[in-house]
């Protein structure tokens, strides 16, 4: 056989070129039935008319799975209807054409949504089909943005419901945040905004923070099971407190936080949660679940910073506190020490005068007998003079009257020199006793300034004044760092 160059069956039926090895001719009528058979592309393209025209603009509701933004501009994905234990039960391949975006996408951001995985929405569109691929498409025209965010509200009303009657929305405010928390878990997207944000912030406290990041996508169709997987890990890990947070973004972006599994996640950690994400109106049932909830990253970082910060400054008055008691017994002490060395010198001085007038009172006990001697050696010369040669008896009587008399002055001066040696030792042994060595050997120290002066109170002791301590057995050095 040749080639056919064409063929025509009934009324309209346009011209097709045809190859010998097709074996079909493409509009013959089957022998004996009388029944038409269509080519594909035919088939195809009756049913591509079909489908415009009944469903030229149909509203139809489902959720966005398979996201693929095109580099032409195009939105690519599927519309997708689930069932008990989300399986999918209904899949439409959809597509928002670059002009249609252009148009549509402003509306959206308005009503601050976006499109994303896991978002519910309604879209009108026109049903087309596609001969060559043989595939069934909606183009979307229209997006209604109030039937997204009442679908969100609506999950995020079970959602609460379903966490207040199992008794977790206050469980992790119930987890105690320790009053050092320096271990810090960190789940966040790596290198977004939030993530930098809230590192630099720790780090430009000056705190020794240690923190154990996790990564996990905060948007999209793997937020979900990522956030929960790392909030898991994390506590488990022993840190002090988490920090979940991400940047702003529109409420549907935020719409996986508004999930039970991450809520539940969040509640049921064994570590305080700390959400920062990044909204400034909006508050997510992970933020209500939460033992703390910020409006941004940089906002739980400031938080952990001052709470570390008024930890330090309670150290520091309980510190001074407690110098200020141990400095009063020793203030004390000083004051009693430095009392008695003033008694010991006052004693010092009173022995030294009293020394003095029992040596001029020994000098002068020592004339007068040395002159009672001369006078009465002068008298016995005068009355042998006078006597001449008196009987030897009266000489005798008078000699021996001479000598008693000598003897009793002799005595007396004894006696009084007695007495006064032992006062003087009295005194002698109360200033030994109050000696400074003595007191030294008790426990007790002098100080001195690095001048040599006495250190009586703390006021003569400035920051970085360096002192010397006398001891019993030596002396220490010190250097005043605070009083």
């Amino acid at each position: 056989m040749g080639r056919v160059a064409a063929a025509r069956v009934g009324p309209g039926a346009e011209e097709l070129p045809l190859r010998r090895e097709v074996a079909l001719d493409l509009f013959e009528e089957s022998a004996g039935r009388g029944e038409t058979t269509y080519s594909v592309s035919r088939l195809g393209r009756e049913v591509q008319e079909l489908l415009r025209e009944a469903f030229a603009s149909v509203w139809v509701a489902g959720e966005i799975a398979r996201l693929r933004p095109s580099a032409a501009g195009h939105q690519y994905f599927d519309l997708v209807e689930k069932g008990d234990g989300d399986q999918i039960v209904g899949t439409l391949s959809a597509v928002v054409w670059r002009g249609e975006w252009a148009r549509l996408r402003p509306v959206l951001e308005r009503a601050g949504e976006r499109l994303a995985e896991g978002l519910s929405v309604r879209c009108r569109v026109s049903l087309d089909f596609y001969p060559p691929g043989g595939r069934l498409q909606a183009q979307v025209r229209e997006i209604d943005p109030t039937f997204t965010l009442g679908e969100l509200e609506r999950r995020r009303r079970e959602t609460l419901a379903a966490l207040e009657a199992a008794g977790l929305l206050a469980a992790n405010r119930a987890v105690a945040l320790p009053e050092l928390p320096l271990a810090i878990g960190l789940v966040s997207s790596k290198g977004s905004a939030a993530y930098h944000d809230f590192l630099a912030t720790l780090g430009e406290s000056g705190f020794g923070f240690r923190v154990l990041f996790v990564h996990a996508a905060v948007q999209g169709a793997e937020a979900e099971r990522e956030v929960v997987s790392a909030l898991e890990l994390l506590g488990a890990a022993g840190v002090d407190a988490i920090a979940l947070v991400r940047g702003g973004g529109s409420r549907t972006d935020l719409a996986a936080f508004d999930s039970r599994a991450i809520a539940e996640a969040v509640a049921r950690s064994p570590r305080p949660v700390l959400t920062g994400l990044g909204h400034e109106i909006d508050v997510a049932v992970a933020d209500l679940a939460a033992h703390r909830a910020f409006k941004t990253p940089t906002k739980v970082a400031e938080f952990l910073v001052a709470r570390l910060a008024e930890s330090e400054l309670t150290v520091a008055r309980v510190r001074t506190a407690l110098g200020r008691a141990a400095r009063l017994p020793l203030g004390a002490a000083r004051e009693r020490l430095l009392a008695a060395q003033g008694r010991a010198s006052a004693v010092r001085s009173r022995l030294a005068g009293a020394a003095a007038r029992l040596t001029g009172l020994a000098g002068r006990l020592g004339a007068a007998a040395r002159q009672t001697l001369r006078a009465g050696e002068q008298r016995r010369r005068e009355v042998a003079a006078r006597l001449g040669r008196s009987a030897s008896r009266s000489l005798e009587r008078h000699e021996r009257e001479r000598s008693v008399a000598a003897w009793r002055l002799v005595g007396a001066a004894r006696g009084r020199l007695a007495a006064a040696a032992a006062r003087f030792e009295g005194y002698l042994r109360l200033v030994q006793g109050l000696a400074p060595a003595r007191t030294l050997a008790r426990g007790f120290s002098i100080t001195r300034l690095e001048s040599g002066e006495l250190l009586r109170r703390p006021q003569e002791a400035r920051p970085g004044a360096r002192l010397i301590t006398e001891l019993a057995s030596g002396s220490i050095s010190s250097r005043v760092e605070e009083r």
